[in-house]
């Protein structure tokens, strides 16, 4: 009987290792929502997050004369080394803004909402405008993304409004090792590093107070057992393998001289 060619005896072990391969790599859990059925969520609406220190605000003052509402914002440009025209009022590590005319005023630990009636009504007490309309953005609001993700990085988001899965969508989703069931979420609150972990595979979670992000979150996708299993083996067994296929080839070699 005419012994199988080197070729071919290579082709079938690298089937096998192929196969090997695939074997490591579960399908299981890689589903989102897998319990949801049919219905309404009404998922936890965005907070009016309190601004912080570093934050880097926009704010436009406006009324019915241009003229005399042009002076508040015509230092709504913050120059630094590292983006010279960065747009905003930036809140210094006292908590503290400073505005044309009204000087210094305390942002720090205010939403939005509360910062902008205290503008307005420092510049109605000092009868600087008529109706004056004030309008605040924060510059600076993005989220990081990490971990088993397509490919990870930093979400700015312009709209100041964005969920979870979204920031997980523009990262390129979960690979097929993520642990949807297990995703760890970073926010600082009130000075402090809190730890959340987030199942979205559960329906539960359209309910959850961290379904929208804040700035400056951190979302790590951590790699699942099979991933680690899968890597580990190969580490073990391919040099073993592509050591023993070149020994085979030898002999064979030898043998069909």
């Amino acid at each position: 009987m005419k012994p199988f060619s080197p070729q071919f005896l290579l082709v079938l072990l690298a089937f096998q290792i192929l196969l090997f391969g695939q074997s490591c790599t579960s399908s299981k859990n890689i589903a989102y929502f897998a319990n949801v059925s049919d219905t309404s969520y009404a998922a936890k609406a965005a907070k009016d997050i309190p601004i912080q220190n570093n934050d880097l605000l926009s704010i436009s003052i406006s009324s019915l004369n241009p003229e005399a509402s042009a002076i508040f914002n015509s230092n709504n440009t913050l120059s630094s080394t590292a983006n010279p025209q960065s747009p905003g009022y930036l809140v210094n590590s006292e908590g503290n803004i400073q505005l044309p005319i009204l000087g210094t005023i305390k942002a720090a630990g205010l939403t939005k909402s509360q910062l902008k009636d205290n503008i307005t009504n420092s510049i109605l007490e000092k009868k600087l405008l008529i109706d004056p309309i004030v309008n605040i953005r924060q510059v600076n609001f993005r989220v990081t993304v990490l971990g088993e993700v397509g490919h990870p990085t930093v979400v700015n988001v312009p709209s100041e409004k964005i969920s979870m899965l979204e920031a997980l969508g523009m990262a390129g989703d979960l690979t097929i090792y993520g642990k949807r069931d297990n995703v760890l979420l970073i926010r600082e609150e009130n000075g402090k590093k809190q730890v959340r972990r987030i199942n979205l595979t559960s329906k539960n979670f359209f309910l959850s107070p961290y379904y929208y992000l804040q700035p400056n979150d951190v979302i790590y996708v951590e790699p699942s057992k099979s991933k680690i299993s899968t890597a580990s083996l190969s580490k073990q067994w391919i040099p073993t393998v592509i050591s023993a296929i070149s020994i085979i080839i030898l002999l064979l070699y030898r043998l069909n001289k």
